[in-house]
């Protein structure tokens, strides 16, 4: 009796531990199996792709750069007053058919390589805030430290997939030499893939030729192992920066996010489908400009969508008509077989209250019901994406957590071991002591660490904890453990020795580095 005694008391130990102990590995790719929400019949669709190609060939999309001018012209496009370009349909079909609908991201931890398209979805923190809400919970300028922090989170968070760039804006760095230290920290923090800075060409390439420092540059012509974004202006324009920055990325066959910068109302129409259908044509001149570069290189149609308050101008999230787009723009991308990008978890509110938890809980659900495959803005937007915050991204990855369950579909590996156990239990009977219950405890409900079910004594005894506070705490917790994935020494020096030597040559200064 007393060897099952300490037996039982064993395994409860055992369990309590692993309860207790944090698994940060990375979640595979998430291999969607619920249906897809789709609203739009093929008639529905054949009309947003005809406005689409009608818009390309009537109304033509300026590109302002003399070598995409020159690119299409050769491609055989219609070019009038000097840079609108106006597209043939047939010209546009032909050319994203080279798009790959699917590969696979490297990292270089190989453990974390990602398959791609169509079914599968990663997600991906936010970038580009030029503020933080640190681990005091203040809102001030972030600095190159705080960016390493949020690496070493997006590398222990199990369900981020990636460690993106700048996450926040290292307000300690100039701007024109800024971009090699972001790329530096994103490779150095975490061994997930990542993203590239697009922020000029130069900045691009710089990009490039760190990656071919890390991955080897044959390699990289082969095996996607960074994402670059290429932000239009809408309406129907695509500057300069953003399309010498796609060049960079297309000449070591990387992929890039082809991505219309929509605010519903305000740049494009203010009705739902028109706003798709004026996206779709932004999105497909980009995505036929990549093909028109280097036939084959992985591109992704994207795009950043808000729609705008006819109140005040001010950009919002969480909308329904957002929820609507997304399931519009999902089924436009399947019909051109292309991987498509989204935003997640955006939201206006101030702080991480219940408007930015309503907000992101709605667009994450939306999103993974449109079957985004680059789910992008995933952790720690607010403020309309004025802020990055600590809280906020370790409570969003956990909600991306929820929705990556939710997104597996149903189980039913246990189901006979499950109908077995009813037989065990019968009438009046309880499942927790049941060896069914005890094998599966762990994986059978989603068991948030974030959010508290206790009841409200347990609450109160354990310091009546806001999702904020707990957030904070979380987020020490984790930097506290974090432990650094070592580059190789060699590749480190390498890295070292090519930030130094840019540092030399691109003069310290408050723009970006277009020259140099």
């Amino acid at each position: 009796m007393a060897d099952a005694v300490g037996t039982t008391r064993r395994g409860r130990g055992a369990r309590k531990t692993i309860r207790q102990t944090r698994d940060v590995a990375m979640l595979p790719a998430l291999k969607r199996r619920l249906p897809l929400t789709e609203p739009m019949d093929q008639e529905q669709i054949e009309k947003i792709d005809a406005a689409s190609m009608s818009i390309l060939e009537d109304v033509g999309v300026v590109f302002r750069d003399p070598i995409a001018i020159a690119d299409w012209r050769a491609a055989g496009a219609d070019i009038r007053d000097g840079d609108r370009v106006h597209l043939d349909r047939g010209l546009v079909r032909e050319l994203i058919c080279s798009i790959p609908s699917s590969f696979t991201y490297h990292a270089r931890n190989p453990a974390n390589n990602l398959p791609f398209g169509p079914d599968h979805s990663i997600f991906v923190p936010m970038t580009g805030a030029p503020y933080l809400r640190d681990l005091e919970d203040l809102r001030r300028n972030p600095t190159l430290e705080d960016l390493a922090n949020f690496h070493k989170l997006s590398h222990m968070l199990p369900a981020i997939h990636s460690s993106a760039h700048h996450i926040v804006e290292p307000y300690d760095h100039p701007i024109s030499q800024r971009h090699l230290r972001i790329t530096y920290s994103s490779m150095k923090h975490s061994d997930k893939t990542f993203m590239g800075m697009t922020t000029s060409p130069k900045n691009a390439e710089d990009v490039m030729e760190m990656c071919a420092l890390l991955f080897g540059a044959d390699f990289m012509q082969s095996h996607p192992v960074v994402t670059g974004n290429c932000n239009g202006n809408s309406p129907l324009v695509w500057d300069e920066t953003m399309l010498g920055a796609l060049r960079a990325f297309a000449k070591y066959n990387q992929p890039i996010l082809c991505s219309p910068f929509v605010l519903g109302g305000a740049n494009t129409p203010a009705s739902v489908a028109p706003t798709v259908a004026q996206l779709n044509a932004e999105a497909l001149s980009c995505l036929a400009y990549s093909q028109v570069v280097r036939k084959g290189t992985p591109a992704i149609y994207g795009h950043y969508l808000a729609t705008v308050s006819m109140r005040s101008g001010a950009p919002m999230a969480g909308t329904p008509e957002i929820s609507l787009m997304n399931f519009m723009i999902g089924q436009m991308a399947r019909h051109y077989d292309v991987p498509w990008r989204t935003s997640n978890t955006l939201g206006g509110a101030k702080i991480l209250d219940a408007q930015a938890g309503y907000e992101s809980a709605m667009t994450l659900n939306a999103v993974l019901m449109a079957g985004a495959n680059y789910i992008w803005h995933s952790a720690g937007w607010n403020e309309a994406g004025m802020h990055c915050s600590m809280a906020k991204f370790v409570v969003d990855a956990e909600l991306c957590a929820m929705g990556y369950r939710m997104a597996e579909g149903i189980r039913w590996d246990d189901f006979e071991g499950a109908m077995q156990a009813v037989r065990d239990i019968g009438p009046g009977g309880h499942y927790l002591g049941h060896s069914h219950t005890l094998e599966n405890f762990q994986r059978a409900f989603f068991m948030p660490e974030m959010f508290d079910n206790n009841s409200i004594e347990q609450w109160q005894a354990d310091g009546a904890l806001d999702t904020n506070t707990r957030g904070l705490i979380r987020a020490r917790q984790m930097l506290d453990d974090y432990e650094e994935p070592k580059l190789d020494p060699g590749i480190d020096e390498a890295l070292r020795d090519y930030i130094a030597r840019r540092e030399r040559e691109i003069p310290a200064a408050d723009a970006l580095n277009q020259e140099h």
